[in-house]
């Protein structure tokens, strides 16, 4: 079998994966994922870097406070602060980890019938299906937030989670 061999045809095109880049869509994290359009507009949207400010914007939306959604990501709030000041974009491990952390808080709250404080609630509750640990102790990996959205998941479809 050969080695798939890549090479830039067109303008705009990544050789290194062999995919046209798409247009990036809304860098707003305040819009569930459906809006980032196709998956590699997101790939590219997360290596670009959403902007730092992408968190304060985060923050408001799920009325959470700055602080909280930093610990979420293990970022410090020095790290926050320099990015913010110097209008630096974050890296493209804390942009995936915030658009998936968004999407997961707009799922979760779609679960909770959009009664936010019942689902905050749920999320800071030990969790038997998690092995005991509360849900927002996860959301430090991708993981993490996989299984918590998959106790969702079972939680919309009437199982217990």
């Amino acid at each position: 079998m050969s080695k798939p061999t890549y090479s830039k045809t067109h303008e705009g095109q990544d050789p290194s994966f062999g995919y046209a880049s798409q247009e990036p869509a809304s860098m707003e994290v305040n819009e569930p994922a459906a809006t980032y359009g196709l998956p590699m507009s997101r790939v590219a949207a997360i290596r670009r870097g959403l902007p730092s400010s992408a968190i304060e914007r985060m923050s408001e939306r799920t009325r959470l406070p700055v602080r909280q959604v930093l610990a979420y990501m293990r970022m410090p709030q020095t790290t926050y602060n320099k990015k913010l000041r110097a209008n630096e974009p974050l890296d493209a491990h804390h942009s995936e980890q915030l658009l998936v952390l968004s999407d997961l808080l707009q799922f979760g709250t779609e679960v909770f019938n959009n009664e936010a404080p019942k689902f905050y609630s749920w999320l800071q509750s030990p969790n038997q299906s998690l092995g005991g640990l509360t849900p927002e102790s996860l959301f430090d990996t991708l993981t993490g937030m996989q299984e918590v959205k998959n106790c969702l998941l079972r939680l919309e479809y009437g199982n217990m989670a």
